[in-house]
């Protein structure tokens, strides 16, 4: 099955990239509160929430946005390992706006946490903003959420519109079980006249036994589809 996903399964190193786009003043910050950060791990609750206004916040690349990628070099400047890793992570992420969440989410994949980061996952994907349900589901997530719950996620971000290129681990983690979700998805939709999104047919037609005679029988472009596959 070639599904594919916007970024590459494991999120670029930011630092590189941000020395190329700081100018002289924000490397300096960056460089400067990393160190502080590594001698006194609380001193970032102080600066984490400072980088978006003295590194900027435009795009930097597939994965990063610029605020994104100094609060990923702060928090990978932490000297904590295991569980006082965790607390420190969850207590960031707890009292962060939602641009700081989204931060503390896209650079779980980059923290020695193993399952630890977990329930900041679980928690974002109980809310309703696209965005941050986006970024829970990054590598991070690809890599430690278990089956059941990958495939509710996944279900989400199809109920929500999010399109599907933008979750990671598809390529992997799609599963006979989530096609068939994916199929009775499809049928609710179109006995209920809703569009159906495209982005899902890849996933369908990877298991084209899930391709139910119900849905087969309803006339609808994607049926039609479905049909050639199964």
């Amino acid at each position: 099955m070639a599904v594919t996903t916007a970024c590459p399964s494991a999120p670029p190193d930011p630092h590189p990239a941000l020395i190329a786009v700081l100018d002289p003043t924000a490397r300096t910050w960056l460089d400067e509160s990393a160190a502080k950060v590594a001698a006194e791990p609380a001193t970032l609750r102080r600066l984490f929430p400072a980088a978006r206004r003295r590194c900027g916040h435009g795009r930097l690349d597939c994965y990063w946005t610029v605020d994104e990628a100094a609060r990923a070099v702060l928090l990978t400047a932490l000297p904590l390992r295991g569980q006082a890793l965790a607390d420190e992570v969850a207590l960031l992420h707890r009292h962060g706006d939602p641009a700081e969440q989204r931060a503390v989410l896209r650079t779980l994949p980059l923290l020695d946490l193993g399952d630890r980061g977990l329930p900041l996952v679980r928690e974002t994907l109980r809310g309703n903003d696209t965005s941050l349900i986006e970024a829970a589901l990054g590598p991070y997530a690809a890599a430690h959420l278990p089956d059941a719950e990958y495939r509710q996620a996944v279900l989400k971000c199809v109920f929500y519109e999010i399109p599907l290129d933008r979750v990671t681990g598809l390529d992997t983690r799609t599963d006979r079980e989530l096609a068939r979700m994916l199929a009775d998805f499809a049928h609710e939709r179109i006995v209920a006249g809703r569009d159906v999104p495209q982005d899902i047919l890849p996933l369908v037609r990877a298991f084209p036994d899930v391709i139910g005679a119900e849905l087969k029988k309803l006339q609808h472009p994607l049926t039609d589809v479905l049909k050639e596959e199964g």
